[in-house]
């Protein structure tokens, strides 16, 4: 059976994850504090992976319950540690310093920033995908597919690219449950530019886009809804919350389900 082998969250955007055997899903669908924080600019832009390649040379580590993130700069290894809420104005200090232009963190409780705002449920993906998409590439380990993708749920259990089965054509959702948590599986989820980059150094794999798009049409499994790859650099799968809805936590080792429309 299909279970639930990692649980990821990202609590500023951009930056390291941390993994934690439970997780509570918001109203929204998001999952409480993931994506929770964001670094912003003057003009309210997000600074992140995709307009500016330095986050990669950013670690970040985090205390959930002391509401603490411990960030180091790898390019000096200066690291400091500050809390979430109330040394807000030293964080915002170190990171506008790290990046050379003043910065902001903006908070959204409700939904965090997710990239798919239509979508804002847990992204999921299997640990058979994730090794068989690092085997594309010379040099990248699991490990390193993992933090380039960064989806929330990790399945195990199941063969690569089985998350596939959880979207159907445009506007048929996929309804599926995590122990017992139900949602729905909307799309595939469209990378950026992130992907293609050492998640550590930044360093840019020109070749990466090519030889991934080429490798996951050849990869497809053939009961795919392949109306919905009108490109093939998509990878992973978007949610909602199912109104049905009513248990809010999920756990490590829960059950994974497709469900019966």
């Amino acid at each position: 059976m299909p279970y639930v082998a990692k649980i990821l969250i990202y609590p500023i955007k951009s930056l390291d994850g941390v993994e934690v055997e439970t997780a509570k899903v918001l109203s929204s669908g998001a999952i409480q504090y993931d994506r929770e924080f964001a670094i912003v600019d003057e003009h309210d832009k997000f600074v992140n992976g995709k307009r500016h390649a330095k986050v990669h040379l950013l670690r970040s580590q985090y205390n959930l319950e002391d509401r603490t993130v411990s960030l180091k700069n790898s390019e000096n290894n200066l690291q400091q540690v500050f809390h979430l809420g109330h040394e807000r104005q030293m964080l915002e200090d170190w990171l506008s310093n790290f990046f050379g232009f003043a910065v902001k963190l903006k908070q959204n409780l409700l939904m965090g920033f997710p990239d798919d705002t239509v979508s804002p449920g847990p992204t999921i993906i299997s640990t058979a995908t994730l090794t068989e998409v690092a085997s594309w590439f010379a040099g990248v380990s699991v490990d390193e597919m993992r933090r380039r993708i960064r989806a929330n749920i990790e399945i195990d259990g199941v063969p690569a690219f089985w998350e596939d089965r959880l979207f159907g054509e445009q506007d048929d959702f996929v309804p599926f449950r995590v122990g017992d948590i139900h949602l729905l599986g909307i799309n595939p989820c469209q990378r950026c530019i992130v992907p293609t980059r050492d998640s550590l150094s930044g360093k840019v794999d020109p070749n990466f886009q090519k030889v991934f798009i080429a490798k996951r049409q050849q990869t497809l499994p053939a009961w795919v809804a392949s109306s919905r790859f009108n490109h093939f650099y998509r990878l992973s799968v978007n949610t909602q919350l199912s109104p049905l809805a009513e248990n809010n936590n999920f756990k490590i080792n829960d059950l994974v389900e497709v469900l019966q429309k």
